[in-house]
């Protein structure tokens, strides 16, 4: 018995995780269809008590498109689970309502909250199908009451010509707050203010100047967190006052994992906090390794939704990716 224990905590695996029940898989979801999901999303559905995943869905199994046109021209995909751990997949969620041709359009990195019985969607759309990175963005606001069918309310006017990646967060004065990436100032993360989640005052204030993009902000063990893709791994920061950033020195998702598909960098986050667990969910490129370097084929492309538990320590975020994640998130509606 005993040199068992020791077996187990030389390998640094605690002996507890054999008594845990409910443990995610690796990974966590992969898209059915497209094989290309990115930039997770979660929210619960109040009327079905199911939490819904929002995600970009890249056409990574279209390898004769040229250029990066691969990552346009999809809407969003869109997952349900009753625990945040068993995904099943319900294809894409529907847009009317866009000044212009729905057909024309890409839909990138959702972010969607819910206030007064009215779920709100914050998307970065693309106006066209592209083989370069460098064309315009904005983020468009769409309402919906299920959460599936999506209505067109307004475009914001933002700061630049290429903004993308906004998160809603709702400050303790009721003021919403939207942190985004202003592509146009070195990729640095912005902030507009809303008191109805439809009319948005942008304050033209650069908030995080670290180039990086999918922000995502959360209050954890009494204070802010953020959170953002820094490409190497990802970055976050600490703040008493939702202005004044404070960037931790050690990223977390840097370093690669063990398990299945996840053996790379992971990549623009969300993060649930419930019960004084904080869980982020990921997204990998399983294959595009240092052995992979400059391949651009479906195997490079494809990617796949992880889920880890972050850590508190000595007021730092941390992440051992590799240790079993019990997951079963309840219908909470705060």
């Amino acid at each position: 018995m005993y040199k068992n224990l020791l077996f187990l905590l030389i390998l640094g695996i605690s002996p507890s995780i054999f008594a845990q029940k409910n443990i995610a898989e690796k990974p966590l979801f992969r898209d059915p269809v497209q094989d290309g999901a990115a930039d997770p999303v979660i929210i619960l559905n109040r009327e079905t008590s199911k939490y819904v995943m929002f995600y970009t869905n890249r056409r990574a199994k279209a390898d004769s498109l040229p250029g990066v046109s691969w990552v346009h021209g999809t809407k969003i995909g869109y997952a349900t689970s009753k625990n945040g751990r068993d995904w099943k997949y319900e294809g894409s969620a529907n847009f009317e309502g866009q000044p212009q041709d729905q057909n024309d359009l890409t839909f990138w990195a959702p972010d969607v909250i819910y206030e007064n019985g009215t779920y709100h969607m914050y998307v970065t759309i693309v106006p066209g199908i592209f083989e370069g990175w460098y064309h315009p963005r904005y983020i468009s606001h769409y309402t919906s009451k299920n959460l599936k069918d999506w209505k067109f309310q307004s475009n914001l006017d933002l700061s630049s010509k290429r903004c993308i990646d906004a998160y809603v967060f709702k400050m303790k004065n009721g003021i919403f707050r939207m942190y985004y990436n202003n592509e146009n100032d070195n990729k640095s993360i912005y902030y507009a203010d809303s008191k109805d989640l439809y009319h948005w005052k942008d304050s033209g204030k650069k908030v995080v100047s670290t180039r990086g993009e999918g922000a995502v902000v959360f209050q954890w063990k009494d204070t802010n967190w953020m959170i953002i893709d820094s490409w190497n791994g990802l970055s976050a920061f600490q703040s008493d006052d939702l202005i004044n950033w404070k960037k931790q020195e050690e990223r977390i998702l840097e370093k690669p994992g063990t398990g299945k598909d996840d053996k790379v960098k992971g990549g623009h986050a969300d993060v649930i906090v419930q019960d004084g667990k904080a869980y982020i969910f990921y997204f990998t490129h399983p294959e595009r390794t240092p052995d992979n370097k400059d391949v651009d084929e479906y195997r490079t492309r494809r990617s796949s939704i992880q889920v880890a538990e972050l850590q508190y320590e000595n007021g730092k975020i941390t992440c051992d990716r590799d240790q079993p994640v019990g997951l079963n998130l309840k219908p909470k509606r705060k």
